[in-house]
């Protein structure tokens, strides 16, 4: 069983795979974050670790297969995938589990625990990974976290906007889950006006997600 995250100093250790690992002592996750920032640029390389190993956890980022792993547990690993759309979010994934370990991941994106489940279309994964949720409160926590990423309240204070401003080919897996999530818990979706993005979802608002879009805003 992984050992509770403790923010503070601590030690991580960054390695490629080439046996030049790099052991630093940060007193804060910005520190941190600078001194893994220069060990991956200045390194070409398939897959980087940053392993936290009093915490029993890592992270592994492969820009070769556009994946990220998060790994927690000293004696019975779990490992849990993410497929990454753009190079520009490993260096802040990194950044997260600096903050909080393997939970500040939580909010990034849609984790799976087989790694053969990224091969799946994106809406397939999305539709997979929405059927996970079988209670409305854990329902309405992954509706929160999907809005905290790019949504806003329209300003009439009538709508919710998922996806704002984007385009129909972004987010393809979390608008699947959402259209799914949004079914489940009977919340009124509505058109978008004309002239809007295609990839934007626009729903009622509904008093049981105020409280929680206002914990991921």
């Amino acid at each position: 069983m992984a050992r509770p995250y403790r923010p503070g100093p601590k030690q991580f250790i960054f390695a490629v795979g080439d046996g030049n690992d790099q052991q630093v002592t940060v007193s804060d996750p910005q520190e941190a974050y600078v001194a893994f920032s220069a060990f991956f640029r200045d390194r070409d390389s398939e897959t980087y670790t940053i392993s936290d190993e009093p915490a029993g956890q890592s992270l592994v980022l492969m820009p070769g297969q556009g994946v990220i792993s998060r790994i927690e547990g000293a004696d019975q690993r779990r490992s849990e995938y993410l497929q990454v759309d753009r190079v520009n979010r490993y260096l802040p994934s990194a950044m997260l589990f600096f903050e909080n370990g393997h939970a500040g991941l939580d909010r990034f994106g849609q984790w799976f625990s087989d790694l053969a489940d990224l091969d799946a279309s994106p809406e397939t994964r999305g539709a997979a990974r929405a059927a996970t949720f079988t209670t409305e409160a854990a329902a309405i926590v992954e509706v929160g976290r999907i809005w905290g990423d790019s949504g806003i309240v329209d300003p009439s204070d009538q709508y919710y906007v998922f996806f704002d401003s984007h385009d129909a080919d972004d987010d393809r897996a979390e608008r699947a889950a959402l259209l799914k999530l949004i079914e489940f818990l009977g919340i009124e979706r509505a058109d978008a006006p004309a002239g809007s993005p295609d990839g934007e979802v626009w729903t009622r608002t509904d008093a049981r997600l105020d409280a929680e879009f206002a914990r991921w805003s």
